[in-house]
């Protein structure tokens, strides 16, 4: 490789590795601090990355918050994709499914939902960023379906329960993190297992 190209691929991968420490500082200050009460030059600080080198990869806040929404929607899908990858019934990755909601509970007692608050918070000044964060929701409830579908449950049905466990994931997060009681959360858990895993 020449000197060249060699120093191009480091820019690339320095550009790269900036980039991802603005999306993943925008997605927590966003979520703890909320979309309207954080700045672009809070969010480089929180990433380490000179302000005026913000607008090279994110010309807008709205650019940010849609960068966010792409994170949620990514993390939602490999999600899906390691839970496929860990049984050959579908039961049995609905379990792990809900396994792995569990494990962020206590984030989520803490901050609320990250996703839930981007849809609300993005409404107003980023609305396109609001509907790509929502679609995060939609495809969960889609393959909760589709795998309740695969147990032989008829598609309106699987639907139906599919939105009932994630209503009642965010129903718990909600209230739970409102209460500041983590047994609500627990709960919420427990129902959606029953509701995964029950004929």
């Amino acid at each position: 490789m020449s000197a060249a190209k060699e120093m191009a691929t480091k820019r690339q991968k320095r550009g790269d590795a900036r980039r991802e420490a603005l999306v993943q500082a925008a997605a927590d200050r966003f979520w703890k601090r909320g979309y309207a009460g954080s700045s672009i030059a809070q969010v480089a600080a929180a990433a380490g990355v000179p302000l005026g080198n913000v607008y090279y990869y994110h010309k807008t806040k709205a650019d940010l918050a849609m960068a966010v929404a792409d994170l949620f929607v990514g993390q939602t899908e490999a999600l899906i994709d390691e839970v496929a990858a860990e049984s050959d019934d579908p039961r049995g990755r609905l379990k792990a499914l809900v396994g792995r909601l569990r494990a962020s509970q206590a984030s989520r007692l803490a901050h609320g939902c990250p996703i839930a608050s981007a849809c609300r918070d993005f409404r107003d000044e980023a609305p396109e960023a609001a509907q790509r964060a929502a679609h995060s929701f939609t495809v969960l409830t889609g393959h909760i379906a589709a795998e309740l579908g695969r147990t032989g449950m008829r598609p309106a049905l699987a639907l139906a329960r599919a939105r009932a466990i994630v209503c009642d994931w965010q129903g718990g997060i909600a209230l739970g993190h409102a209460l500041g009681e983590p047994p609500v959360l627990a709960e919420a858990f427990m129902r959606m297992e029953r509701l995964a895993t029950q004929p």
